[in-house]
């Protein structure tokens, strides 16, 4: 444990791509100097979706941008990815003397930084949320059970593990293709997804789908602003009702912020760069 402490220490020193830890739950590229910017991409995601926002961010902070462990060719590991990707973020944190960095996660990534801000309150100092919600798997049935959200957890994992790999990559194609405006940027991600390794995607998928932390962001310490969207719904239910849906999975969230983006799907940070940045710099002063 001391040498793989000593690894994620050099890796913020140096600022180079360096794995956080051996065998590790993700890879870590650090840039800049100053107060720490943690930042965690979503499912199947390279942590080159947020290159922008580092360019945006990263001249008074030193920005500590993930990319999980079998995400878009990043090797992957055994067991449940994103119980250790929490216990091994804390040793980050720790190891390099990162204080209570910011945290910014995006859709997988924003469910992990929730769950991280409730097991550690003391290690966060402000949280942004960018498309994400508590319990993902409750946004039609607000009060589904917790065996039910399992049920249909470990559907959507088989689904992902029965299909061939030409199906697995049309199913990925179209998916993206509702989340980014852009055809350059809807390639980039199918990409990644494609450089992914099916079987950790469809673990991540199971454990996203299967948990519920609206009860458990009460714990969160740290202040908080969501940034949600709705375009990419509005022939199935208007904005007013896609807003209350995040509205009610962060009622226990105390002062937790909502905005809506006006015009961007679910990656922000490619449809509408220039809102999101608006919000965190406002946020962040």
């Amino acid at each position: 444990m001391k040498r793989q402490l000593i690894v994620a220490a050099l890796a913020a020193s140096l600022s180079i791509a360096v794995p956080a830890l051996a065998a590790s739950a993700f890879k870590v590229e650090v840039t800049g100097t100053g107060p720490a910017v943690i930042l965690i991409p979503g499912l199947a995601s390279s942590g080159e979706v947020w290159q922008g926002t580092v360019q945006h961010l990263c001249g008074p902070r030193q920005c500590h941008v993930l990319t999980l462990a079998g995400f878009a060719g990043q090797p992957a590991i055994d067991g449940d990815l994103l119980p250790q990707v929490e216990s091994q973020l804390a040793g980050y944190i720790a190891a390099n003397k990162l204080g209570q960095p910011v945290v910014i996660g995006h859709s997988l990534g924003g469910y992990l930084a929730l769950r991280f801000a409730a097991a550690h309150p003391e290690m966060v100092g402000k949280l942004v949320i960018v498309d994400a919600l508590p319990a993902l798997g409750a946004t039609q049935v607000p009060n589904i059970t917790a065996e039910q959200l399992r049920q249909m957890a470990a559907g959507t994992r088989d689904q992902i593990l029965a299909s061939d790999d030409a199906t697995h990559a049309a199913n990925q194609r179209r998916a993206v293709a509702t989340m980014a405006s852009k055809t350059e940027d809807v390639e980039r991600i199918a990409g990644w997804g494609q450089r992914s390794d099916r079987k950790a995607v469809a673990g991540a998928m199971y454990e996203l789908m299967a948990n519920d932390l609206r009860e458990d962001i009460a714990k969160i310490k740290a202040p908080t602003l969501v940034l949600g969207t709705w375009v990419a719904y509005k022939d199935f239910a208007p904005r007013a009702a896609i807003e209350q849906v995040y509205r009610m999975q962060y009622a226990k969230l105390p002062g937790a912020q909502v905005e809506m983006a006006e015009k961007a799907r679910h990656f922000i940070m490619y449809d509408d760069p220039a809102w999101m940045y608006d919000r965190i710099d406002r946020f962040l002063k």
